[in-house]
């Protein structure tokens, strides 16, 4: 899974497909003249090819994160991810507010930390992301995506957008 695919804001896009179509498709120097320069290329090539990332051996891992929709399989390909590879690829240990249960332990499959410290963590901006589920809060911490980048490993971690 080495590839990497870039795709530009759909705002942008929208914003610029609304100035062009000001001014009629018979006309369309005038209208390439009025959008901004990145109008242009947007409507010429709204997705960018997706190519093989080759990292050069002095650069840090970088941090891996897959979006999408819950159902759509971004939790199962993180874990193939890693399954495929654990030497490389490490999820993050994401934070909690939840009661820990007897079977788990802090800092393998969460960490556990109180309400206030959770909040704390969000006013400081030290989470990358983080939600509430459950009356519970769940984030991954800046903190636990440096730790596994320190170790050597690609960090990577699914969202599902809100």
């Amino acid at each position: 899974f080495p590839f990497l695919m870039f795709l530009p804001l759909t705002a942008g896009f929208r914003r610029s497909m609304r100035l062009c179509r000001r001014k009629s498709w018979t006309n369309q120097q005038s209208c390439y003249a009025r959008c901004p320069s990145s109008c242009y290329s947007t409507l010429a090539a709204p997705y960018e090819e997706v190519v093989r990332y080759q990292r050069h051996p002095a650069d840090r891992n970088r941090l891996i994160i897959l979006v999408g929709p819950a159902g759509v399989g971004v939790n199962e390909l993180r874990r193939r991810l890693i399954a495929s590879n654990p030497r490389e690829f490490q999820s993050a240990v994401p934070h909690t507010t939840r009661v820990q249960k007897s079977y788990e332990m802090n800092g393998r499959e969460y960490h556990y930390v109180s309400k206030e410290t959770f909040e704390n963590m969000v006013y400081s901006h030290r989470m990358l992301e983080y939600g509430e589920y459950k009356g519970y809060l769940y984030g991954t911490s800046i903190d636990a995506v440096r730790t596994v980048l320190d170790e050597g490993k690609i960090c990577v971690i699914d969202l599902e957008p809100q």
